[in-house]
């Protein structure tokens, strides 16, 4: 497990040393001094007015924080690197979490893929999951600690919220955004890993 310090640093992806990344977290934390106010403000600034690559069919495939900043564009998995961006800017400490979901709302046994999102360290709550992929019908996400309103419900077997906290990106996630350039590309391969056994 990363320790908290990990959570609060810049990385290659996780890229909050950029110039307009930092201005724009400083920005949305205005005068606030309260974690969980400036922690709504990021949220809600990624869910809102970063476009969902899918929902808007929307190019380039965007990685970097930096990039999705940019670019106001992203897959769940890039909205969630600016998202950890903007908080870490703000000296909040955030990770990355992943669920794996069904591709097709009725299919029993997949076709699966790895949705991401984010946890952030609230003194008050501990760690919260916050999901910014972007509301449309059927999706209603908010930040309201300490109850959590993610975008999706784990529904069938297969599927699963995956417990880890993640300090950066896992590589099948890394792997799909830098292979592909195109939002119809990504959609035909979205990444997804096997569940672990608990037997």
């Amino acid at each position: 497990m990363p320790e908290m310090q990990d959570y609060l640093k810049p990385t290659d992806i996780i890229d909050f040393d950029h110039p307009a990344v930092i201005k724009k977290a400083k920005e949305l934390a205005g005068d606030s001094q309260d974690p969980a106010e400036i922690t709504r403000f990021c949220f809600e600034f990624v869910r809102d007015e970063i476009k969902h690559s899918y929902d808007y069919r929307m190019n380039p495939v965007t990685l970097k924080a930096s990039e999705v900043l940019e670019y106001e564009t992203g897959y769940c998995y890039a909205k969630s690197h600016l998202l950890a961006a903007l908080l870490r800017a703000n000296s909040i400490p955030a990770g990355i979490c992943y669920q794996r979901l069904s591709r097709d709302d009725n299919a029993e046994g997949g076709p699966f893929c790895l949705h991401a999102l984010n946890a952030v360290y609230l003194k008050e709550s501990g760690w919260y999951r916050i999901d910014a992929r972007g509301n449309k019908e059927g999706v209603n996400a908010q930040f309201n600690p300490p109850h959590e309103q993610l975008a999706y419900n784990i529904r069938i077997e297969g599927e699963a919220d995956l417990p880890e906290i993640w300090a950066d990106p896992i590589l099948p996630v890394v792997e799909v955004l830098s292979k592909y350039k195109r939002y119809d590309e990504v959609y035909e391969n979205l990444p997804d890993i096997p569940l672990i056994s608990k037997k």
